[in-house]
Order: C-alpha cells, then structure tokens, then sequence
C-alpha cells in the first residue's frame, strides 16, 4: 500500500467521547500516529456506551461505538494526576504534533497543560481544544452534550412538522460537525507551521460549527425579518417534496421535484400525463400552493410499489428519489454501498469481528483499509514508552511501582 497522507504526523490525544475521538480518528485513518491518553481513573465514557454483543463488557474493553471511533490508534494508560503520568504526558507532547482535547475549558487546565505550557515544551506543537461553547464568551462554561447544541443552534426547532412539537434530530450531530471542522483547522495549522516554524492553539466552539449549517435561514431573516418555522419534509422552492409510502411494512421513498421538466417525468412515470397539464400543478408555484392534494396523488402511486422499485423507475426518468433505507438495507442490500466497499470487516481481540464504516472517499494513487482494531484500555502503553519514548525497562519499571499506569 502507499504511504498514507499522515504517516509522518503524531497526535497526542486527550479527547473522550465523539467530537474529538472521531476527529481524531479521521487523522489516525490518514496515517496519522495517535496516541489516546486515558486512565480508569478518567476512562472514556465512549466505553461504556454500547451495543455489545449480548453481555456489557468491562468498559476498559470497548463496545461498539468505542470502537467505530477509536480504530486505528494506540492507547497509554496514564494516570495525569501523578507527577509521573504527567512528566511522561509532557514527554509525548515534546515529540508531538497535534495535541486535541475535547474537556469543559478548564479541563487542559486541572491537569497544568494549558497551550502556554504546552508551547514552551514544544514550540511547534498544534493545540485544538474543542469545547462545546468554546474558550470565550459567558456560556464558555456551560456543559453541553450533542442535543444540547443543537437545540442551542436553532437546529432542533426546525425539525418536524408545523402543527408538531419540535424533534430535533435523532444522532449527535454537532459532534460529527465539529470533528470535520476540527480536522480542517489542525491541517490549516500544520500548513502554517510549515511555513512559520511555530505552532498554535486553535479554539473551536461545537456549538458555532453546527450553528452554521442554519445560512439560508439566517439568510432570510437578516434579509426579511422572518423567522423560519418547522415545514415537515417540504420546501417553499420544490413540489412534490417529501417522504411517500409505499408497498410493504413501514416502506418509504423520498421524492424531490424542483422544476417542470422533472414534474412532467414524474406524472408519466406514475401513467397521470394529465396532472402535468393540470393548471393547479403545471408551475412549481402552483405545486406548493396545492401540496396537500399533490402528495395524495403521489402516494396513491408509490404506495403500490416497493420503494426499490419507485426510485429506480424515477432515477431513470431523472427525478431524485432514494429508499428510506434502515440499517439492514444497508449492511445488506444496498448495491452502491457494496460496489465501493464502504464497510469494513475489522476483528477486535474481545469484541470480535465488526463491520465498521470506511472512508466517504477514495484516492486515485493509493488504496485504504483498516490497519487496526480499537484499542483496549493501556493495550499499547509498553510499546509508546519503549519504542517511541525510548524508555529504559528499569524506568517502565519504576514508573508502574508508582502507580502511574492505571
């Protein structure tokens, strides 16, 4: 295989849970050397989370969601409130590249490894602390967690349908979003330190990054005053626009039209050409002034039909239309996601064999694949100290007499 992208980075990782593991992942998955810190004194609350294979197992031995976001990195048990923990912690800073922690902003701080700190032990090292709300502002204190955020954000409020109760979305999604922006800066921030020397400390605020995927809305108000409101599965610019029954249980399509070339191909699709001479439906201002009955129409059409079966029809008329596919559509069925080979088998020492997400891309010189399942707590911490931190045996020693890898 080719060398990957990161193989000459290292990342000294502090981060727990998901914003920060799963931006780290993204590093390690570029080749990236990531080594995570953790102790049972400050185990990473993803262990604990599930799904396990019938039983829990003891946290220190991952579950699931650990290991989706964990893969490909080396683990240190360290215990940060020894001194020994700490001056091996600086150790690996020294060496490092990339420090990224995900704590309350006075996380770094408890442990005396604030960027200032940081920066004199190595001037060169890139620190991205990704606090829910940021190092700044009057809530740069608040806890926050994914659902917090995005009800903060003005996500959640939009989410439903307008005579409803807001739902919000059902996964952490700001999480997600704030891993992708993170990987940018600290990339943006090795750039610049190839061209300065010097390193940085880059504050990103989870809750900013989700905030803003909201442009059109926020658009609409600084440019009329509105205020959006919950619209379900429709838009104000396309009709029909939204999720349609179809045959068998729980079966669902979804299906976008955003002009009259489209309209046409559906209604002789569905064998109606008439509906698209209809004057209620014939422009897309018509179609959403009459969208109640038009989606009648619709699935009067799609509920005789599995949803394969109404998006290939539609697809190759050109209209936009996908399955509301569950989890085994996807694991199981779905050829597109078979053809490009996005999951992965990786065998996990306790877990056992778990198909686990790929990369969304794929390159043209070089082919990728999982070099290594998630880590159990402490797995690698001889290996960090011997072979990367070139530490004598009778040091290792000493330093597990103190306590200091639990």
């Amino acid at each position: 295989m080719s060398k990957l992208p990161l193989e000459d980075i290292r990342v000294i990782d502090f981060s727990w849970v998901l914003a920060g593991p799963f931006a780290t992942r993204m590093l390690a998955d570029m080749g990236a050397q990531v080594i995570k810190i953790e102790s049972r004194r400050k185990i990473d609350g993803l262990r604990a989370y599930g799904p396990w294979r019938g039983e829990p197992t003891p946290p220190e031995l991952g579950c699931g969601l650990f290991d989706l976001y964990n893969r490909n990195k080396l683990s240190i048990a360290l215990d940060l409130t020894t001194p020994g923990g700490l001056e091996i912690c600086k150790r690996l800073i020294a060496i490092g590249d990339i420090v990224v922690e995900n704590y309350s902003v006075r996380g770094m701080e408890k442990f005396g490894l604030q960027y200032p700190v940081l920066q004199k032990i190595n001037p060169r090292i890139v620190m991205i602390s990704m606090a829910g709300l940021g190092q700044t502002g009057p809530y740069r204190e608040y806890i926050s967690f994914g659902p917090t955020l995005q009800a903060l954000s003005g996500m959640s409020v939009l989410v439903g349908f307008p005579d409803r109760d807001p739902v919000g979305i059902g996964n952490s999604y700001p999480d997600h979003t704030a891993a992708v922006h993170a990987v940018i800066a600290v990339l943006a921030a090795l750039d610049s330190r190839e061209r300065t020397g010097k390193g940085q400390h880059i504050d990103l605020s989870q809750y900013e990054s989700v905030t803003g995927l909201l442009g059109p809305q926020i658009m609409d108000y600084v440019a009329n005053g509105r205020v959006p409101q919950r619209m379900g599965n429709r838009l104000p610019s396309a009709s029909p626009h939204g999720c349609y029954r179809c045959q068998g249980d729980d079966r669902w399509c979804v299906i976008s039209v955003f002009n009259d070339a489209e309209w046409q191909s559906l209604c002789k699709v569905m064998d109606k050409p008439a509906l698209a001479r209809d004057p209620k439906f014939a422009t897309v201002q018509g179609r959403v002034s009459n969208s109640d009955e038009l989606d009648r129409l619709v699935e009067s059409w799609t509920v005789k039909y599995p949803p394969e079966e109404v998006m290939e029809r539609l697809q190759k008329a050109g209209v936009a239309a996908g399955v509301v596919q569950n989890i085994e559509d996807l694991m199981v069925r779905d050829p597109q996601i078979k053809a490009r080979g996005y999951y992965q088998e990786v065998e996990h020492p306790v877990t056992g064999v778990s198909a686990l997400e790929g990369l969304p891309f794929q390159f043209s010189n070089l082919s990728w694949s999982m070099r290594s399942a998630a880590p159990i707590l402490g797995e690698h911490t001889h290996q960090v100290l011997a072979e990367i931190l070139k530490m004598p045996e009778e040091e290792i020693e000493r330093f597990a007499q103190e306590g200091v890898f639990e």
